[in-house]
Formats: structure tokens, sequence, C-alpha cells
């Protein structure tokens, strides 16, 4: 079991322990924060992107190709009304002289990100007291 310790810095600054790391939040100044640190929100989709991301270099290390050059963006398509994100876009920019044989390889590879699968396999989520 993996477990996070959270703690409430002051203001709507929280905190996350997580293993050796602290992870900072706050939230922005619309919303009565600081926008001292990121909001939690905007670290779940880093982590979508970083988990993307890390795929992706994973494939280029374990077949020797290069980095050099690779670029990631991931956009958003929102719906304002429902407050939702309706598209997560992740767009790759490969190095120069990319193989492409493994053009179809790196998507499919990056389509295993974990912090991905677990949002279209969600899990139980349940709220106790102590």
């Amino acid at each position: 079991m993996q477990s996070i310790q959270v703690s409430f810095a002051g203001g709507k600054r929280i905190q996350a322990k997580v293993g050796d790391y602290t992870i900072d939040t706050d939230q922005p100044v619309k919303y009565g924060g600081d926008a001292s640190a990121p909001a939690p929100f905007d670290l779940f989709l880093a982590s979508l992107a970083t988990c993307a991301g890390i795929y992706a270099w994973n494939f280029c290390d374990s077949r020797k190709l290069s980095t050099e050059g690779m670029d990631l963006h991931m956009d958003c398509v929102s719906d304002e009304k429902k407050k939702m994100i309706l598209k997560i876009i992740f767009r790759l920019t490969l190095p120069d002289g990319f193989p492409e044989k493994y053009r179809s390889g790196i998507i499919k590879t990056m389509e295993l990100c974990a912090v991905k699968r677990h949002m279209q396999e969600t899990p139980e989520f349940s709220v106790e007291l102590c």
C-alpha cells in the first residue's frame, strides 16, 4: 500500500509528503490562494504529461535511440460549463532521424502510461473519518 501524508500549511497551501519528497500546492489567487505553488489539479495534469514523457523516453532509451530534440506538449480541451476536460492531446515531437519503423511503437508505448490507465480504469474511492 502506498501512503501519502497531507498537511495543511496555512492559507490554501496544502503539502503532500510522498516518500522523501514534499510537494507543495496552493490555489490561484482567484480561488483565495496565494498562487505560491501549482494547484492540485495542475499537478494531476502534470502527472499525465510526465508519465507519457517517461514512457516515450524509456522507449527510446531501451532501443538506444537519441532523445535529443524530443519534445512533448499536452493540450486539454475543456467544457467550460461543466468545468471538465473533454479531451487530452499529447503532441510528441520526435528527434531528427527517428526511425519510421518505431513511430507506431512509441505511440503504443505512451498509451501504456500508468496515470492514464488509472483514469481509464478508475479505482474505488473511499473517505473515512478517524
